[in-house]
């Protein structure tokens, strides 16, 4: 068996430290460069591109034949590629069998394996960035970025508090006592248990940054897994089974610690694995609706999710009304809205909204955030690197009915028209709708708009908006929160309500940093504290709860 913790010792130390302290730390570099990758950006297109019209093929046991429906939302031509169609009876023996000896290897051998794994998904971000643009619609860069070195930094963190946890318990113990005249002596044995076979269930539209966390937490605890990807975002964690198991096979592991099971979407599969007996964990990205059914249907088993809210912007000041609205018009543009941190809901106050000296009118402040996007996307090539493409057709309805909401319901601040992709003109494309709406209109905005639709709220005070937003993000959900004030006090009752609707707050951000970036090793991403999610990326008891401890008492005469 090979052992690579001496290998990746001193990265993991790093880790650690960086954990501790939360200051910035990245081992992988994150932007897409040449300078900086040479020709690994073309060898990783090449290699995308030879997985097309080919099977995938993966050496797990169970095929029972071929199954795929990846669509591009840049070319809306199919991949071509199928993938194993499995046995699920046969798949979760496979797993079982393959835990005790992977139990037994100990936490130090499990996340030395793990931080191999990570190292090689780094290696392989260049196939796996075109992969993620080509089923999610994400840009380049995105894909390259949050996709890759970011999504893999959220793993090795993953890994670090796993293996800190695992590190607390001792291995054994003597222990003495005396009971009455008798002098007690005992030699104690604790051993980590994993749970059994985990269940990974990945979303269609940022795969791997939320399954690299939950893969590498159930494997260095012990646990195998088996990956559900999203029918229609298949390949990007397919590519990172196909690494994983040569990780576990060159370490003279077992590869079926790491399966695959793909679904469809006229034929899914998600609810009978979440409700096998022999599921023990679940995690699960995706829908909040289909996220409380697991919740509620998971019969006990421990659950990590991480789906969707509401969520909201609000404007009471600034020093900089120019900055502010290049910096929330980026991020309410991004990827098209089609992310979890995205900020939908922005509230400006109907009156007075103060800009320096100035009070600024709800329809002023409006007329400036769409100048600012309407910049943003006047050109296509920058366009194409902001809004990327639109991931499935469900989100062009969605577009739909939000604009079908005016002019009886809500006023069309800006419309949505597709724009002409410079690289791919078949593109599935949308730019934003944003609608005018009063802070009564909660039948409309207090929900989810998963795409890029956007509301400019009129309220009658920044508190009222303060008040509404957190009790919205309480209610309904929310992963992040943003705030705009000059005031210190105000900027303290943020803090407040949004802390007690369990939202993290960003305060007066302008700059390049896009607004829902989020940094392994100091962001922490959910508080689980809302019905965005119950895990937080991450935290001891995101990878507490994988494994049990167990122990042995042996009289000492």
């Amino acid at each position: 068996m090979t052992d690579f913790f001496d290998k990746h010792h001193e990265r993991l130390e790093q880790a650690i430290e960086a954990a501790r302290t939360r200051a910035a730390w990245s081992p992988f570099n994150d932007s897409p460069s040449r300078k900086i990758h040479g020709d690994a950006v073309e060898k990783g297109l090449a290699a995308f591109q030879a997985r097309l019209n080919q099977p995938f093929e993966i050496d797990q046991p169970g095929t029972i034949g071929r199954i795929g429906m990846e669509i591009s939302p840049y070319t809306q031509e199919p991949l071509g590629i199928s993938y194993p169609k499995v046995d699920v009876d046969v798949l979760y023996e496979a797993a079982r069998e393959a835990i005790p000896a992977w139990r037994d290897a100990g936490a130090r051998t499990r996340v030395g394996v793990c931080m191999e794994m990570a190292e090689r998904l780094n290696k392989n971000s260049f196939e796996c960035a075109n992969a993620i643009m080509h089923t999610t619609g994400q840009s380049f860069p995105m894909a390259f970025a949050g996709g890759g070195p970011n999504a893999q930094e959220r793993g090795l963190e993953a890994i670090v508090y796993a293996w800190q946890e695992m590190a607390r318990v001792a291995e054994s113990a003597t222990w003495e006592r005396a009971f009455g005249s008798t002098q007690v002596k005992m030699q104690k044995r604790y051993r980590l248990m994993p749970r059994g076979v985990a269940l990974v269930i990945a979303c269609a539209t940022f795969p791997t940054w939320n399954a690299y966390p939950a893969i590498f937490a159930n494997l260095a605890a012990g646990n195998a897994v088996i990956v559900k990807p999203h029918p229609l975002t298949i390949l990007p964690m397919a590519l990172a089974v196909e690494i994983l198991r040569g990780t576990l096979r060159d370490a003279g592991l077992d590869p079926n610690l790491v399966t695959l099971v793909v679904d469809s979407s006229a034929e899914p599969i998600a609810k009978e694995l979440v409700t096998r007996a022999d599921t023990a964990i679940v995690d699960f990205t995706g829908s909040a609706h289909f996220g409380r059914w697991i919740e509620e249907n998971a019969r006990g088993k421990p659950v990590f999710t991480e789906t969707s809210g509401v969520n909201s912007v609000v404007l009471d000041s600034t020093n900089d009304l120019k900055g502010l609205a290049q910096t929330l018009g980026m991020s309410l543009c991004l990827f098209s809205k089609q992310m979890c941190t995205s900020p939908q809901n922005v509230y400006i106050p109907r009156q007075g909204f103060r800009s320096n000296d100035s009070e600024i009118s709800f329809d002023a402040v409006s007329e400036t955030l769409v100048e600012s996007i309407n910049g943003l996307l006047s050109d296509n090539a920058r366009a194409g690197g902001v809004l990327g493409a639109i991931q499935n057709e469900n989100i062009l309805h969605l577009v739909e009915r939000a604009e079908e909401l005016a002019p009886s319901r809500a006023k069309l601040l800006r419309e949505s028209k597709p724009y002409a992709h410079p690289d791919f003109p078949n593109a599935r494309t949308r730019t934003p709708v944003i609608l005018g709406l009063d802070i009564s209109d909660n039948d409309i905005y207090a929900r989810e708009w998963f795409g890029p639709v956007i509301h400019f709220i009129a309220a009658d005070s920044p508190e009222q908006a303060l008040q509404q937003a957190a009790s919205d993000a309480k209610q309904f959900g929310a992963i992040n929160s943003y705030a705009y004030s000059t005031d210190e006090k105000f900027i303290e009752r943020a803090q407040d309500a949004f802390g007690d609707a369990g939202a993290n707050l960003s305060i007066n951000m302008i700059g390049p940093m896009p607004l829902t970036y989020a940094a392994a090793f100091s962001d922490y991403h959910v508080s689980g504290l809302n019905p965005a999610g119950n895990a937080t990326l991450t935290d001891a008891s995101f990878v507490s709860g994988r494994f049990r401890i167990v122990q042995s008492r042996m009289a000492v005469p």
